[in-house]
């Protein structure tokens, strides 16, 4: 029987990591995304999805912000670069480090779920030519999220997919990819039901 101490903790890696940064007063995204290195596509994906569906998505423009992070970073995993590029207009965004350590405290329990609940499944999904579908739907998901950032709090099931997408590409596990494509299809209806109601 494995010792779950020994089991690799991915989310919950990054999750401590944005912690431990969030001592200073006040931090860039910059400073989040290089904090992981500019070859690590998948922390470079996972920082701003962790950072959306946390409470910093009630800070206006943020959810924005995040999305185009995430688009740019997936369709550079599309074009399989080998060396993260993000322009500076988006990077020098600013965060207040206590507003980031408590955000990191309220996600620490969907961290523990998410790494103890991921494993080999699917795998189809997350390599060979399988793995352009959620990077393809990562990219979209950040794009959208600039639109559902009208509706407080609605990006952030766009920032879960996303999440979902970046735990299927660290753990080879094609179930968070069919999870994250729910919570897309979730993200689709907030839009569906508010042009609904103003209609009725």
């Amino acid at each position: 029987m494995s010792d779950e101490n020994e089991a690799p903790h991915p989310v919950q890696d990054v999750v401590d990591r944005l912690a431990s940064i969030a001592v200073k007063d006040v931090l860039t995204l910059r400073e989040l995304i290089e904090a992981f290195g500019t070859a690590s596509f998948v922390p470079a994906l996972m920082v701003p999805a962790i950072l959306v569906v946390s409470p910093l998505s009630g800070i206006p423009v943020f959810s924005s912000i995040c999305g185009l992070t995430i688009a740019l970073v997936a369709l550079q995993m599309l074009m399989a670069r080998t060396h993260l590029w993000l322009p500076g207009m988006l990077m020098e965004r600013r965060i207040r480090g206590a507003h980031l350590a408590a955000a990191m405290s309220r996600i620490r329990r969907l961290a523990r779920w998410l790494d103890r609940n991921s494993r080999d499944r699917l795998t189809v999904l997350t390599r060979g030519p399988g793995v352009l579908l959620p990077r393809t739907l990562a990219m979209l998901s950040g794009l959208a999220m600039p639109f559902l950032e009208l509706v407080p709090f609605s990006s952030s099931i766009l920032g879960m997919a996303t999440l979902f997408f970046a735990v299927s590409f660290l753990s080879r596990d094609g179930l968070f990819v069919v999870l994250g494509a729910g919570m897309m299809g979730l993200a689709a209806l907030v839009p569906v039901t508010i042009l609904t109601s103003i209609v009725e």
